[in-house]
């Protein structure tokens, strides 16, 4: 542990490093002085009030800053809704189809699917709908399991004046594919080849489907039969293949295919190194994943922080924080700015080693050098319940309030099962309201928790309260 230790105060020495490189040359896009006002009053104004104190602040929207507040605010539901609705009634002011297609992601998170195709029905009404809507929609629909309305999506696009074509139907078989249906979407390419014919990306959708099922032989099949049908593979084929191969634990092979691209005279990308020496790392092969980073280095690409966080992640599984610290350092000299990611990766390794201080050291520094994110709150505040320190569970909470970040459905729950966990009834209750009056519902277990508290505390009236604002949230129909 004292290894472990010495380790770790270096790797901050190297965040500070990090931090006195960024810290003056930010690279974040600066948020407009209009955004950062109409995001302080959604941030701060409840649900029902925000029309007035907006239409009380004097802001004259634009398309770009609407867009930048509702992405700022895609996971804060009806709240951003209403935001959207104050917006579109402005003087001299159209929603942009990016506007539409932000709100409806936000919408169709939080399962509001009559008010989202009430906004493709607006949509049609301006003749603004496309192609990428209806993917949307397929996309949301398939990750919320509900395949025969993603299809049912695809198959009313018709009706809607916009005839699907094979972007359309490789978007239907990428939705499925990606919420594990890939036997649905299999079955949709069998009985719709001919009508719409399949390019190199429809067979990589089916194979890296395939991939995730998982399903070897029959990605193999599909492989196969692009072949048979005279469609080559393309690198992005390849890469789905060596990435299929390396969860599959066949790396070897994988490998294998990457001699025969090369030898082809097809080289390698950064994703496909960065699948190798991620694979590598979970594998403990920790210098095979660093001769496959130099071997990358020698064929002229250089590393950007995903692959340097693959890197990253290997050197932690085998607890070499030493070496954490000398990747950031080479980070800092090439210029590559650590992400998010890299900041978790790290967060996660000291949480699950028990470092917890030198855990909330490493936030205190990133936060000077990238922006975090919703898993880098939410594990922190969840390490800090999970410690009895409620109080600095809080504090990170006010600190996320501060730069006008949105908490996540988990973000909520991770603090509100630690006041749970805590008994403090009261406080938990309040932030249920908050996260409902943003128009995110929690989940079962969450409820569940915090119901349980209160009908052991004879609090029918709080709990009936909750169910009420609960069932104000409108109900899901099928579809239009």
């Amino acid at each position: 542990m004292i290894k472990v230790h010495c380790c770790c105060s270096k790797l901050v020495s190297g965040w500070i490093m990090l931090a006195r490189m960024y810290s003056s040359s930010e690279t974040v896009k600066e948020i407009s002085d209009p955004t950062k006002k109409i995001c302080k009053i959604m941030m701060s104004c409840p649900k029902l009030g925000l029309d007035t104190a907006l239409d009380q602040c004097g802001i004259r929207v634009s398309p770009d800053v609407v867009e930048e507040v509702l992405k700022s605010f895609e996971n804060a539901g009806m709240l951003t809704y209403r935001f959207f609705e104050w917006a579109g009634k402005q003087r001299n002011y159209e929603h942009s189809i990016r506007a539409y297609h932000t709100m409806i992601t936000s919408l169709a998170k939080i399962r509001q699917y009559k008010i989202v195709w009430d906004l493709v029905n607006s949509m049609r009404s301006k003749k603004t709908l496309n192609i990428e809507t209806f993917c949307i929609i397929m996309r949301k629909y398939a990750r919320a399991q509900k395949v025969e309305e993603a299809i049912y999506t695809f198959n009313v696009m018709e009706k809607y004046d916009v005839p699907p074509n094979l972007a359309a139907f490789n978007g239907l078989l990428s939705a499925l594919c990606k919420s594990n249906n890939v036997r649905k979407a299999q079955e949709i390419f069998d009985n719709m080849k001919e009508q719409f014919v399949p390019d190199v990306k429809t067979f990589s959708i089916l194979i890296e489907g395939w991939g995730r099922a998982p399903n070897l032989p029959k990605a193999r099949e599909v492989f196969r039969e692009m072949i048979d049908m005279g469609c080559d593979p393309d690198i992005v084929t390849y890469g789905i293949m060596v990435d299929i191969l390396c969860k599959a634990g066949r790396i070897d092979e994988a490998v294998e295919i990457v001699n025969d691209m090369v030898a082809e005279g097809c080289m390698p990308t950064l994703f496909i190194y960065c699948v190798l020496i991620h694979t590598y790392g979970t594998e403990n092969r920790i210098e095979m994943a660093v001769d496959t980073f130099l071997e990358m280095e020698r064929n002229g690409l250089e590393a950007d922080v995903v692959v340097y966080n693959a890197l990253i992640s290997a050197f932690c599984k085998v607890n070499k924080f030493q070496n954490v610290y000398r990747v950031l350092n080479e980070m800092e000299l090439k210029g590559v700015m650590p992400n998010s990611r890299t900041c978790n990766i790290l967060l996660n390794s000291m949480i699950g080693h028990g470092e917890n201080d030198e855990a909330f050291r490493i936030f205190r520094k990133m936060i000077k050098i990238c922006e975090p994110d919703a898993d880098t709150y939410t594990m922190m505040i969840k390490m800090f319940c999970e410690r009895n320190e409620l109080e600095m569970a809080h504090k990170v909470w006010k600190y996320m309030k501060s730069k006008q970040f949105v908490p996540s459905m988990h973000t909520f729950s991770a603090l509100i099962k630690g006041l749970c966990e805590k008994g403090d009834v009261s406080r938990a209750c309040n932030l249920m309201e908050e996260m409902i009056e943003k128009g995110l519902r929690p989940s079962r277990v969450t409820f569940g928790r915090l119901r349980q508290l209160l009908i052991k505390d004879g609090r029918q009236d709080v709990l009936d309260f909750l169910n009420q604002k609960l069932n104000l949230l409108v109900k899901e129909p099928l579809c239009d």
